[in-house]
């Protein structure tokens, strides 16, 4: 039996960006079946990696907020109390898939040996300079591909080859009681909200998205997390007698109601990544950024597509073929 190891993975944000890693874990237990693995991540997606089951620990960090009080009393608490934490494991590998400065500067609140992208490789060159070890990754590859590659060549097993193992698939969270009565027998969750306006894809093509879901019987579900985003689902359900507004919910609990549907459609948002990490029919919306290098990577079941680019605006014609495509190969 091989020796256990101790492996740290750092990977903080975005929302995205931390989906993207999942396929890391599974990897690293293909050729050491006795690694734990903890995983470093920004407080406020957190309950991506706890949603894995093989990762043994998960462990917050705040430099989005730390940075807006650098100062303060409270901030140094906690970077102390995080040092703490770490310091009573010493890890066997380090490994930093981000590849920003803030993130190789995490890597040395650890023990152990870190390891990360070299100058070239990384998206934030200088951060190469504190790593351990760095290791070249080609730059023009999709997010996934890269995120695998580095723990290969950091604990020398062979970059893979095979379609990502997210791990989520088996997931089953509940499904809240106050949405339980909304959901209809079949249903569609679709992601209208993004962090960019440009990102966006118009009101008047969901409508008309919704209406073609109607006629083979599909519900939309639509959940919102500010209120401009309450406002858009609010004004697409009066249009349509099959769209239903969620109440806002946590992560956690629109995991499960992503994991329970027939499909799920969204613009360029992490929420539309998690929906392929779930190894749902997935089909994702780009209006303003180019899918190639960070567009959701479907995993062995290949059920999830990208359609549209910068400057293209798919139409919900485009949009309802690919559900009903997705759909089928699954049943």
């Amino acid at each position: 039996m091989r020796a256990m190891m101790q492996i740290l993975l750092v990977k903080t944000s975005s929302m995205g960006d931390v989906i993207h890693n999942l396929p890391v874990v599974a990897d690293i237990l293909v050729h050491h079946e006795n690694a734990k693995i903890d995983w470093m991540v920004e407080e406020s997606f957190a309950e991506i990696p706890k949603l894995h089951p093989n990762v043994r620990n998960v462990i917050p960090v705040a430099v989005r907020r730390w940075r807006k009080s650098p100062l303060s009393s409270n901030t140094w608490r906690e970077i102390n109390a995080l040092k703490h934490q770490l310091g009573s494991i010493k890890y066997d590998a380090i490994i930093d898939t981000q590849g920003l400065l803030k993130s190789a500067l995490l890597t040395k609140l650890a023990q152990g040996q870190s390891h990360g992208m070299d100058f070239h490789s990384a998206r934030e060159p200088l951060a190469s300079l504190f790593y351990h070890h760095r290791h070249r990754v080609e730059v023009n590859q999709h997010a996934v591909i890269r995120n695998r590659q580095l723990p290969a060549l950091a604990l020398h097993y062979p970059v893979p080859a095979t379609a990502p193992d997210y791990g989520l698939s088996a997931i089953e969270n509940p499904i809240p009681g106050e949405v339980l009565d909304k959901t209809g027998a079949a249903y569609v969750v679709c992601l209208h909200g993004t962090s960019s306006d440009a990102k966006l894809w118009p009101t008047e093509q969901w409508i008309a998205l919704a209406h073609k879901l109607a006629k083979i019987n599909l519900t939309m579900l639509l959940p919102w997390s500010n209120p401009a985003e309450q406002a858009r689902a609010t004004m697409i359900a009066t249009q349509a007698s099959n769209a239903t507004v969620l109440p806002k919910l946590k992560l956690t609990d629109l995991a499960g109601i992503l994991a329970g549907a027939t499909a799920n459609i969204g613009v360029d948002t992490g929420l539309i990544h998690l929906s392929t990490a779930l190894n749902k029919p997935t089909v994702a919306i780009y209006t303003d950024t180019k899918p190639n290098l960070t567009g959701v990577f479907p995993s062995i079941n290949d059920l999830a597509v990208n359609i549209g680019n910068k400057g293209q605006l798919p139409s919900a014609d485009s949009v309802f073929e690919h559900v009903l495509t997705l759909i089928k190969q699954v049943k």
